[in-house]
């Protein structure tokens, strides 16, 4: 039975192209809105592309109104933490003021519904492991700053408007499509695995690993990888959620397992077969000995599990768009 459309901001991009097609094989129209600064047409594949800036209220209103929609989840932002620090104009002007569009053309429309691609970013550095939703919120770059600020303003539409939002707050998204059609290609490239395997592959510089001498078991910081094959699926049950009448949520993405660096690269190594050149750089300025999510509110208020987000998994999956193959009898 087709559902009715959903309204995705972003939807070119990575994770948006994912839960597109997610939600295309549940049964839904994904309608993506995106201005392809940094997402892919070739990637909207499930639904049709209104190539359109989220900050142009009127033209969100009219494509809100045309298509029908009851629901929209929204990923378009800017989403480099580095980039943040020295362009945070730019992250406050697209996520703060998209943001600031989006609510007012949703309301204009009378779509109540939203799905909001927040970030881990905005804990900054916890007192306490696991993070659960009730840590606090002390994001320490622009980009933690402008997801909270987004948060804040969902909130306070939510009691004012009678909006209803789920708030998904992301880990590490990594991995691929295991089909092979969708991956990872952010230019510049900056997350772990990417770089790990175009370091592997050849086709990029050795790896930098940020610090060796953090409290942790053998001195690389630890972060939590989801795969984003999981992630679609995590949107998808939170869009049934609100379809249900339920309430709005705020909820961790992750597994609930952490990983250091020296462990990522020795499961590239053995899902690849090549080892990965790298070489050892100073700490970054403000980056987290650890970062891992505690997950139980998306299991107990969405039914979400993370089934694809073992690392030989995630590496698998997404080693040949990086020019790797997974060495045969390796499996997840």
């Amino acid at each position: 039975m087709t559902q009715p459309p959903v309204i995705v901001t972003g939807g070119a991009g990575f994770i948006g192209s994912h839960a597109c097609k997610r939600l295309s094989e549940a049964g839904f129209l994904p309608v993506t809105i995106d201005n392809l600064r940094t997402g892919h047409a070739d990637a909207v594949r499930w639904g049709p592309l209104e190539r359109l800036d989220i900050r142009d209220t009127d033209g969100v209103t009219k494509v809100l109104q045309r298509h029908g929609a009851e629901v929209v989840m929204h990923f378009a932002a800017c989403a480099y933490v580095g980039e943040s620090v020295t362009a945070p104009d730019l992250y406050y002007d697209n996520n703060v003021g998209g943001m600031i569009s989006l609510l007012g053309a949703m309301r204009r429309a009378g779509v109540r519904q939203l799905v909001f691609s927040s970030s881990c970013a905005t804990y900054g550095v916890p007192e306490t492991l696991p993070i659960s939703e009730t840590t606090p919120q002390v994001p320490i770059n622009p980009y933690g700053r402008t997801k909270l600020i987004g948060e804040m303003m969902v909130r306070d539409h939510a009691a004012a408007f009678e909006l209803r939002a789920v708030m998904l707050r992301y880990f590490n998204a990594a991995g691929a499509d295991a089909a092979g059609g969708l991956g990872e290609r952010h230019d510049p490239e900056t997350h772990l695995i990417p770089l790990a395997l175009l370091a592997a592959s050849g086709k990029g510089p050795p790896l930098k690993v940020f610090g060796t001498d953090y409290p942790t078991p053998d001195g690389t910081c630890i972060r939590d990888y989801i795969h984003v094959t999981d992630l679609a699926e995590a949107h998808l049950l939170a869009v049934r959620h609100l379809a249900a009448g339920g309430p709005g949520l705020v909820a961790n993405l992750g597994t609930g397992r952490g990983l250091s660096i020296r462990e990522i690269l020795d499961a590239v190594e053995r899902v690849s077969g090549r080892p990965v050149p790298h070489e050892t750089a100073p700490r970054r300025p403000g980056d987290p000995a650890e970062l891992v999510a505690a997950t139980g509110r998306a299991e107990a208020e969405l039914g979400f599990a993370a089934r694809y987000s073992e690392i030989d998994r995630i590496i698998r999956d997404a080693a040949p768009h990086f020019g790797l193959e997974a060495r045969h009898g390796v499996d997840a």
